[in-house]
């Protein structure tokens, strides 16, 4: 259990930075040139790295409330799903940030929505498909504690 609440330690100040730019950047004179599309983008990020920082925030609150006299495999299994859930809305967050900062930059809705999407496919991929492939191929069940 120390090692999952270490990994979120290590996440949560990246993610925390990355909320502060994000609610800074509306208070910018340029938030309002966006067109509305790319600011609701920008709104719907938010949200999504708000998700993430609950869900990485999650296995130490679950842990002290829950079961803070003893660590069950249970509270390892939700703890552990609870910080690989966290990295999707985090890959869409961070994509669609990407649109709106390449969108600001380049005024190319096409250039910045294909540059998102790659972004997406190069998170995702590294953080999901690529661990699960590994996966099968090694043969690991679910029932091991991290599955």
């Amino acid at each position: 259990m120390g090692r999952l609440i270490e990994e979120a330690r290590m996440v949560l100040p990246g993610i925390q930075a990355l909320f502060g730019f994000q609610t800074v950047a509306v208070f910018n004179e340029r938030f309002e040139d966006l067109p509305g599309y790319a600011q609701v983008c920008h709104m719907v990020a938010l949200g999504l790295v708000v998700i993430a920082i609950a869900l990485i925030m999650m296995p130490a609150a679950y842990h002290r409330l829950a079961s803070p006299d003893r660590v069950s495999l249970h509270t390892i299994k939700v703890s552990s799903r609870a910080i690989c859930y966290a990295l999707a809305p985090l890959a869409a967050g961070l994509s669609l940030d990407i649109f709106v900062v390449l969108h600001a930059v380049s005024h190319h809705p096409t250039f910045s929505t294909a540059s998102a999407a790659a972004c997406f496919l190069l998170l995702i991929g590294l953080w999901f498909a690529y661990p699960l492939h590994r996966r099968r191929l090694h043969g690991y069940g679910s029932t091991d504690a991290g599955a």
